[in-house]
């Protein structure tokens, strides 16, 4: 990640972050503690907490939490009002009682999902108001509450996805 000293304006909360080169951070979102990488882009009304990391090419779109203890890797998408949860018996207040969460490269998240503390591997599609509730293989599609496997991405689907994200 490219360093630069991003200056909030008066809409913004940004406090002790590092956010990449040609990033693009909308108003009204509270960020503390995190680091977003190169050509990304936070949506408005998005909070994300210390110990976060967003890698490059990502967008988090408007209304999202992103709490703390998540690592979200390059070209993932974060719909509208998608909710990471890092405390499985809230509210705890103890971080030692917090579990990560892990995105995998290429992962499209839809809106109004829930994500558990879990790991979901590359070339993902989580739908629209899923709550993934455990582990996640690479190359599948989520539905559902709780969240289940409903296929595997074909390799046409796959060749489209890294295409796009190269």
């Amino acid at each position: 990640m490219a360093e630069q000293q991003y200056q909030p304006n008066q809409h913004q909360l940004i406090n002790n972050c590092k956010i990449g080169k040609n990033t693009k951070i909308w108003n009204f979102v509270n960020i503390y503690g995190c680091e977003i990488g190169d050509n990304s882009m936070v949506g408005g009304f998005v909070e994300i907490q210390k110990d976060v990391k967003i890698g490059n090419n990502c967008r988090i779109q408007s209304h999202s939490f992103v709490c703390s203890l998540v690592t979200i890797e390059d070209n993932v998408f974060v719909g509208h009002g998608v909710m990471f949860i890092n405390d499985l018996l809230p509210p705890s207040g103890d971080p030692k009682n917090w579990k990560k969460t892990h995105i995998g490269k290429n992962v499209s998240i839809g809106s109004n999902a829930t994500i558990l503390p879990v790991v979901i591997g590359e070339n993902c599609i989580i739908g629209a108001g899923a709550v993934v509730t455990k582990d996640v293989p690479a190359n599948s599609v989520v539905v559902g509450n709780p969240g289940k496997v409903l296929r595997k991405l074909q390799a046409n689907e796959l060749a489209i996805i890294n295409k796009k994200n190269k």
